[in-house]
Parts: C-alpha cells; sequence; structure tokens
C-alpha cells in the first residue's frame, strides 16, 4: 500500500492537470487570439504585415527551441517520414493564416476580423466533411447554429438594423482566406505524426517560417522597415509568447484531446472576449446584447461537447 507521500508525488501538478482539461485550454487559446486582432490592428500603421508575422514566429521559435530540443532529437525520425504533412500544417496554420491576418487588418477593423473568425467552426466541420467523410452529429449542428446566433447578436447590436448595414471590405477577404487556411490546418490535424506537442510546435513553426521569408525578403526590400521602439517591440513580444506559442500549443492539445470539429466551437469566443477587451481598454460600455450573445455561445459550445 503507498505510503502518504508516495501518494501525494504520484498526483499530478497543476501544469499536468491543465494538459488534460480541454476548455481551459482552448478558452485561454481563444482569449490569446482576441488579444492578437487588438494588437494587429493597432500597430498596423507602423510595422508592416509580413515584418510582424515573421519577426514574431521567428522570436517564438527561439523562445520554444531550448524546451522542444531533447524531444526534437528523439522524434526527429518520425517528423522527417512526414516532412510534406508538416510542411503544409507549417504554411496553412502559421504562415498564410498570420499573415492574412494582418494583411486584413491593413484595412478592417480588428472587430471586423474577429467576427469574421467565426466562421472557423464552420468551415473546420466542412473540411472535415469533405476530406475525411465526418459527418457532424444533430447535437453539433445545434450547438453551432446557437454559437453563429450569438456571435450575429453580438455583430449586430442586437439590432436587425445594424446587421442589414454590415458591409465586407477588402480586407474581410484577407480575413476569410485565413480563416480557410486554419480550417484546413484544424482538419489535418489528425494526421500529425504522435510525437510530443512541443516538437511538433517547434517544427510547425519552422516550416512556417521557411514559407514567410521569401514575403519578408521582398517586403524588405520595397518598404521601410518600422522604427525598433518600445511599441515595435513589446507588440512582437507578446505576439510570439502568448498568441504564438501558447495559443498554438493550446488549440493543438484541444484537438488531440476533444477532436477538431468541438475544439473549433470555442473559437466562437472571440468575439466575446473582442468586446470585454473593448470595455476594459477602451472605455466602451458592456451592453445587453454583449450579455445576449455570451450566453447564446456559451450554450452552443456546452450542447456541443455533449456530442460523441
Amino acid at each position: 500500500m503507498p505510503t502518504q507521500e508516495q501518494a501525494a508525488s504520484s498526483r499530478p501538478g497543476p501544469m499536468r492537470r491543465l494538459w488534460r482539461m480541454p476548455v481551459l485550454l482552448l478558452v485561454a487559446a481563444s482569449l490569446f487570439w482576441a488579444c492578437n486582432f487588438v494588437i494587429g490592428r493597432a500597430v498596423h500603421g507602423v510595422v508592416p504585415p509580413f515584418f510582424l508575422a515573421f519577426w514574431r514566429w521567428l522570436l517564438a521559435l527561439l523562445l520554444v527551441l531550448p524546451l522542444a530540443w531533447p524531444h526534437l532529437r528523439r522524434d526527429w525520425p518520425a517528423l522527417r517520414r512526414q516532412w510534406p504533412l508538416m510542411l503544409l500544417l507549417g504554411l496553412l496554420g502559421i504562415a498564410v493564416f498570420s499573415t492574412f491576418v494582418y494583411l486584413g487588418l491593413q484595412t478592417t477593423l480588428a472587430v471586423n476580423a474577429a467576427l469574421l473568425q467565426s466562421v472557423i467552426p464552420l468551415a473546420i466541420l466542412g473540411c472535415s466533411f469533405l476530406l475525411f467523410g465526418e459527418a457532424p452529429g444533430p447535437l453539433q449542428l445545434a450547438g453551432l447554429a446557437l454559437s453563429l446566433a450569438g456571435v450575429v447578436v453580438i455583430a449586430s447590436h442586437g439590432s436587425l438594423e445594424d446587421l442589414l448595414g454590415l458591409r465586407l471590405r477588402s480586407g474581410d477577404l484577407w480575413v476569410m482566406g485565413a480563416v480557410l487556411a486554419y480550417a484546413l490546418y484544424s482538419a489535418c490535424l489528425r494526421l500529425r505524426p504522435r510525437v510530443h506537442p512541443l516538437s511538433f510546435l517547434a517544427c510547425s513553426i519552422a516550416a512556417g517560417l521557411l514559407a514567410l521569408l521569401p514575403a519578408w525578403l521582398w517586403e524588405a526590400a520595397t518598404q521601410a522597415m518600422p522604427p525598433l521602439g518600445p511599441a515595435t517591440i513589446l507588440s512582437v513580444g507578446f505576439l510570439a509568447v502568448f498568441p504564438s506559442l501558447l495559443s498554438y500549443l493550446f488549440f493543438n492539445r484541444g484537438v488531440e484531446l476533444i477532436g477538431a470539429n468541438k475544439a473549433g466551437q470555442f473559437i466562437h469566443l472571440l468575439p466575446v472576449f473582442g468586446s470585454l477587451m473593448a470595455v476594459a481598454f477602451l472605455g466602451e460600455s458592456l451592453e445587453l446584447f454583449h450579455l445576449g450573445g455570451l450566453a447564446l455561445i456559451g450554450s452552443g459550445i456546452l450542447l456541443a461537447m455533449r456530442a460523441r
């Protein structure tokens, strides 16, 4: 019979417990991604899009590499065997998604971009069905409908007139391209090699940087580089840690635990967090339609989570 000390030592620590809780991981990932839109829009006139994407991911790789190196050495044969898939995932989830979002934020608002990301769960369902024949169940479809209704309530401020007056900008088309890229990335995560999460993340970032390098070199040759002031350094540093390392690590783990279709439902939280940050940092007021939209989105996520 184990002693009290042995029993205590066998209990998982806080980080291990968190690693087994997909709901908390996916909520945190959505929160950090919401910050990405706010910061990307805030610096759009100072930091060019390819510069922001490239240096954000380069710094993220430098931060994760010391932690991932022991696992990379062990997992390298498995990663090398599936190098075409790793290149595809890095291209879709790192290079295309990031740059298309930042290109979109040059001409559209952060709120618009965050709201358009709410199409990702629907796009994931479509990609999963087309690529792998995984048809969503009735509970998943009902949950998706509820969550989308909550997004519409927030987007329209609870007003039919405002909803009918919504107009797409040119930047919104770039964001929709990012939506499609991330939906394909999420659906294809089921094919990922069974390696350590840090090995997978580091290899994905490296593949994405290879795809980003030519675009960044072209931008550096044709545009003036941004001043390396506090705003640029802090923006790139924050984006490297939270929307890059932590969000991708948490979302990938969430997909591993509950599947892409269910994990994608949590992206509906992006406009919720965006609205709350607008209240906290921009002095906007919290309205009744925010609460109604949040209730619908939460109900939709809970309903989808009940599906097998």
